[in-house]
C-alpha cells in the first residue's frame, strides 16, 4: 500500500465531525481489492464496511431471467 492515500479522501469519512472520527480512525484499515471483486453476495452477513477512495462500487441485480443491471453506488 502507499502512504499517497488518506481515509478522509472518502466523502463520507470527511464530513463526520474530528470526534467521531478520531473514535473510528483506529477501526480503519487500507485494502486493496482486485478488479471484479465480489465484496459480497446476496444474503451475506455483513461484517465489514467499505469507504472507498480511488475505487467504484456498484450493485448487480440478476433479474429471473437471466438479465442483469448495475447500479454504481459510489
Amino acid at each position: 500500500m502507499t502512504d499517497n492515500y488518506h481515509p478522509q479522501q472518502n466523502h463520507l469519512l470527511a464530513a463526520l465531525s474530528a470526534d467521531t472520527y478520531s473514535r473510528l480512525q483506529p477501526h480503519l484499515e487500507l485494502m486493496s481489492f482486485p478488479l471484479g471483486m465480489v465484496l459480497y453476495e446476496s444474503g451475506d452477513t455483513l461484517h465489514h464496511v467499505y469507504f472507498p477512495l480511488d475505487s467504484i462500487v456498484s450493485l448487480l441485480y440478476v433479474m429471473k431471467n437471466g438479465a442483469s443491471a448495475v447500479m454504481p453506488v459510489s
